[in-house]
């Protein structure tokens, strides 16, 4: 039975919707293709039509992972706005649908270059979004590198703060180092 244009785009933007947030999960490799499109409703032989491997899926998934975390945060009036939200104790316990970054680097360290381009891309948004939030002082040049390492310390304090258990005090003592400055409380 043959779908509609309208339909396999439809079908096509649910497999990347639950696939970013599966990869978030469980990571691209903790996935198998026929977990995918079980959990989008779909069949696993449709998934050809849609992507050619799963590298392109992944790469499209990180690519919508990352606008779908743009335009909640496109909203921040402030930095402290934008990382109360990202460096949130939630946050770490729902990486689903939380930023890819802190969940997918080391693997997308090792993934196709389609993936590590997605990736960087997402990336380059995030780095652009925290550098509006900055104060106006200093050159473009210094301003971009201020950025660039606060998304580096954001994603750095949430990955490690993942990384041990929820209860244990460390976790929220790595999401508050995330904040510039040592600002934060964790949640």
């Amino acid at each position: 039975m043959r779908i509609s244009r309208e339909e396999a785009q439809r079908n096509r933007e649910r497999i990347r919707k639950v696939s970013g947030e599966l990869f978030r999960e469980r990571g691209f490799d903790g996935v198998a293709v026929s977990d995918l499109m079980k959990a989008a409703g779909l069949t696993h032989g449709g998934f050809y039509n849609h992507f050619p491997s799963k590298s392109a899926l992944a790469a499209a998934a990180l690519e919508d992972a990352f606008r779908r975390m743009a335009a909640e945060r496109a909203g921040a009036r402030s930095l402290d706005e934008l990382l109360r939200g990202y460096l949130a104790r939630e946050a770490r316990e729902a990486p689903a649908r939380a930023c890819p970054a802190p969940s997918l680097a080391a693997e997308t360290a090792r993934g196709a270059p389609e993936v590590r381009q997605a990736f960087a891309e997402g990336l380059e948004e995030l780095i652009g979004t925290v550098e509006r939030l900055l104060p106006e002082n200093g050159d473009g040049e210094e301003r971009r590198r201020r950025a660039a390492g606060i998304v580096a310390r954001m994603a750095g304090a949430m990955m490690l703060s993942r990384a041990v258990p929820d209860e244990h005090p460390l976790a929220d003592e790595l999401l508050a180092a995330g904040w510039p400055e040592g600002r934060g409380d964790g949640g």
